[in-house]
């Protein structure tokens, strides 16, 4: 009896203790949802009920009509089609960029190779405000100022965080698979597209994510380098909107907040669908070759 109690015992320690966890994560998460929570209520309400306090969580009368209006206010559809543009160019492009370089760093072998490794994960120390001023004046000698170049072109050169992602990930992957495939007659592009990549979706997940929350979030970079309103993406949309003010001056908050769950919705939808892999590609980060 003692032995079996002795036994039992580090199980209810376990539970306990997952029980803990669990309950420190539901804590956590309704902390983070609060925000949306009330973007939701307050994108339902009508404008007095924004203001109104103790704040109704549960509006009494649904105004579906604010997300009408917040799409109408304004050339939403136009502004979509410019974010998605960017948007998807950015994602392809840095992934194919940052899955050549993160492969050469991982199996070629030359001079240098840890050097520049290195210089590229020190580039994620130098924040990009300190690099504006050159960048705008660069674009702006190119003529590309006003245009989606600007918004597009960086990601042709990779993100110094996707490379070291797919790098250590790619170091994951045993050699003789490489090895075998190249005895075969296949190249070195043949072996990355038919060998390693197959086996690397967590990691591919992970940079597709932050590539796409990235660009469609972005706001810094539209507001600076796009001047024109055709031009314009959500994020400045949603700038837009909070100057489409009342005659009393009152900025029409719920429709606002109607207009930021719009944008914000495919974020939800992607990382609801991808976050499996997301978090397997998250965990690979403590390897080291």
């Amino acid at each position: 009896m003692a032995d079996r109690h002795e036994s039992a015992q580090p199980a209810w320690i376990a539970v306990l203790r997952a029980s803990g966890v669990y309950l420190l994560l539901l804590g956590a998460s309704a902390l983070f949802a609060v925000p949306v929570l009330w973007m939701f209520s307050s994108s339902l309400q009508d404008l007095a009920g924004v203001y109104r306090q103790p704040f109704a969580w549960v509006p009494s009368v649904a105004h579906w009509e604010n997300y009408a209006r917040a799409v109408t206010l304004l050339p939403f559809a136009r502004f979509l089609a410019n974010t998605a543009f960017i948007t998807v160019l950015n994602v392809l492009f840095t992934v194919a960029s940052c899955t050549l370089v993160a492969y050469g760093f991982a199996r070629f072998s030359f001079p240098g190779r840890d050097l520049l490794f290195s210089i590229c994960l020190g580039t994620m120390m130098l924040p990009g405000h300190v690099t504006m001023i050159p960048m705008y004046i660069v674009y702006a000698k190119l003529g590309w100022v006003d245009s989606f170049a600007p918004l597009i072109v960086p990601s042709l050169f990779g993100s110094p965080f996707s490379i070291f992602l797919l790098r250590q990930f790619f170091l994951t992957i045993p050699r003789d698979c490489d090895e075998a495939a190249l005895l075969d007659g296949a190249g070195r592009l043949r072996v990355l597209w038919s060998v390693i990549l197959p086996q690397a979706k967590p990691a591919l997940a992970t940079v597709v994510i932050f590539a796409f929350i990235g660009s469609w979030n972005d706001f810094f970079g539209p507001l600076v380098y796009i001047n024109s309103p055709e031009r314009a993406t959500l994020t400045l949309g949603l700038n837009m909107l909070k100057s489409q003010v009342l005659g009393s001056g009152t900025v029409e908050w719920n429709v606002l907040m109607a207009a930021s769950l719009l944008v914000l919705l495919p974020n939800i939808v992607l990382f609801f669908f991808a976050q499996k892999h997301f978090l397997r590609g998250m965990n690979i980060g403590a390897y080291r070759a």
